[in-house]
């Protein structure tokens, strides 16, 4: 497309946390190296950037095509395809230089519409299993960044548009530093549910928490809830007499990261990122129903690397407390983990990401 500002990035993103968070936190290194930049989302991603005023924000419908009920996949097809008509009328306006794909469904159309208009994109992919929705968008990108050099699911023919810049998380991440040195004589526990999983976190790990009063193991709780289960989970962790803290949704995560010295939580690929990054020993339950199962793939890469343990949702109750248990008693199993850890950093994810960007403005 002709005319193209080569000041100007628009970023796609919706759905989960998982794909807004990194969107922002990309859109932020681009606001601070004097781009301009708008962030193309649905009615999933306002919720969470609607606060952040910097940033321009266009909202378009999204969908997605994999559904069985044929009904709904018709829906699905008419919603992405007006979606993607409104995604050439704002990109053919804009005139960007690039467009990034950072996942979800709303990035799909406004991608697709990038390249009737020959505008390069670049999509993005953090987790361990290469989605569908990248996995069809990648013959048609201009590169793929992605979190991990052991991505499965690319075909040889694509390597070359693949470029390994590490995750894309917070500077507030990249720059955290936190004392393990501190050890208490409980053992601080942090509970992150995310967007998908604080309301089954909430019905799972009472009773695995019982047990660990019943065992006189010494824990203090920081544990966020969906809002319908604070008052529940107050009258039960009171009963229990053990020392917790209940949030619901927080942007200052780092203060619980400070206070923390184990984590449960999903496997998704965010919130692992800033965990491993922040040197936080870290057990996943990985979310059952997640697509193509990435998560249980990201919980058994992690665990390899020795960052972090995994739990299935269903063995929760088995498995989860001799866990507890076995850190409880030994703090130095914690230690080790954070040894593997800090052989991983992506502080270099913005100076890799910048020069990929320097290079397309220069061609």
């Amino acid at each position: 497309m002709n005319g193209t500002n080569k000041r100007k990035i628009i970023i796609a993103t919706g759905g989960t946390g998982g794909h807004i968070f990194p969107a922002y936190s990309l859109a932020k290194n681009f606001i601070k190296n004097k781009y301009s930049v708008e962030i193309i989302t649905d009615k999933r991603g306002l919720k969470y950037l609607n606060k952040h005023k910097e940033i321009k924000l266009i909202s378009i419908n999204s969908a997605t095509i994999f559904k069985k009920n044929i009904i709904n996949l018709f829906i699905s097809i008419f919603i992405i395809f007006f979606s993607y008509i409104r995604s050439l009328i704002i990109l053919y306006k804009a005139k960007p230089m690039v467009v990034f794909g950072m996942g979800g469904h709303a990035s799909f159309p406004v991608c697709a519409a990038a390249r009737t208009l020959n505008i390069p994109f670049i999509i993005y992919e953090n987790n361990i299993q290469i989605g569908k929705s990248n996995k069809y968008l990648l013959p048609l990108a201009y590169k793929m960044f992605v979190s991990y050099k052991d991505l499965i699911g690319i075909e040889k023919k694509y390597n070359h548009k693949v470029i390994v810049t590490g995750n894309i998380i917070r500077e507030e991440i990249l720059n955290f530093k936190k004392n393990n040195q501190l050890r208490s004589e409980s053992l601080n526990i942090l509970v992150l549910g995310g967007s998908q999983a604080a309301k089954s976190f909430g019905e799972l790990l009472p009773r695995v928490f019982e047990r660990c009063v019943t065992k006189n193991i010494k824990i203090k709780i920081f544990q966020q809830c969906i809002e319908s289960q604070t008052v529940k989970l107050n009258e039960i962790y009171k009963k229990l007499n053990f020392n917790f803290e209940l949030f619901n949704f927080t942007n200052n995560i780092l203060e619980y990261f400070s206070k923390t010295e184990l984590v449960i939580t999903r496997s998704g690929s965010s919130v692992t990122a800033e965990l491993i990054n922040c040197n936080i020993p870290f057990i996943c339950i990985p979310y059952p129903h997640a697509s193509d199962s990435h998560q249980d793939k990201n919980a058994t890469y992690f665990e390899k690397k020795g960052y972090s343990l995994s739990v299935k949702e269903v063995e929760v109750e088995e498995r989860l407390f001799p866990l507890i248990e076995s850190f409880y008693k030994n703090k130095n199993l914690l230690d080790i983990m954070i040894e593997k850890q800090k052989k991983y950093s992506d502080k270099e994810v913005y100076l890799k990401i910048n020069r990929v960007i320097e290079n397309l403005k220069n061609e």
